[in-house]
């Protein structure tokens, strides 16, 4: 059933369950569905309607987190600066990047290698936007690309889960700083 098709209640449930996954993944690598019902304040039943099994479940969160990420692009400029706009889209790349940390730990190799190949063009082509803003506005850099942005923040995929929190964002920093053209104007962006 599509998703227009669903009941507005229904919609709310699906939309809680994948929610609490979420934080869930936040919080842990292991999670398991009676839990993640628990904390949607749904039953087991409307869990496994909706969602089969955890692999669905999880592949689920994985897409949402992604279509966010992509369409948060666009917005983030329709209200920043691009390097701005850059700055708050690298920090939903940092929350993106340990919910998928704790997604991919918990699929087997086969289900999160065919998720990681569907969501790399798309996060690609949103990051391209927002590289492409700052170049014409002479802000960034105009000899790099998103794909070689993407391979330095793939990096943080390797930082253990412990260290997470301390390291994440200053590496960003460093990537984002890396980022600027050198003789572009600093603007204050409240950070």
């Amino acid at each position: 059933m599509s998703a227009s098709a669903r009941r507005p209640d229904a919609v709310q449930n699906r939309t809680r369950i994948v929610e609490a996954a979420r934080a869930a993944l936040a919080e842990s690598d292991h999670v398991h569905l009676n839990e993640i019902a628990k904390r949607a304040g749904v039953g087991q039943g409307t869990l496994y309607r909706n969602f089969p099994n955890r692999e669905a479940l999880l592949a689920e969160v994985y897409r949402r987190d992604v279509e966010e990420l992509v369409t948060a692009a666009p917005a983030l400029l329709a209200e920043h600066e691009p390097v701005e706009a850059l700055r708050h889209w690298l920090d939903r790349v940092i929350d993106y990047a340990e919910i998928k940390y704790g997604v991919l730990a918990a699929l087997e190799p086969a289900a999160w290698e065919d998720l990681v190949a569907h969501s790399h063009n798309p996060i690609e082509d949103a990051l391209a936007v927002l590289l492409d803003a700052g170049k014409a506005d002479g802000s960034l850099r105009t000899d790099v690309d998103a794909h070689g942005v993407l391979q330095l923040i793939t990096y943080l995929g390797r930082l253990d889960r412990a260290a997470w929190e301390s390291r994440a964002r200053p590496l960003m920093n460093v990537i984002l700083d890396g980022l600027r053209r050198r003789d572009a104007p600093v603007r204050e962006t409240g950070r």
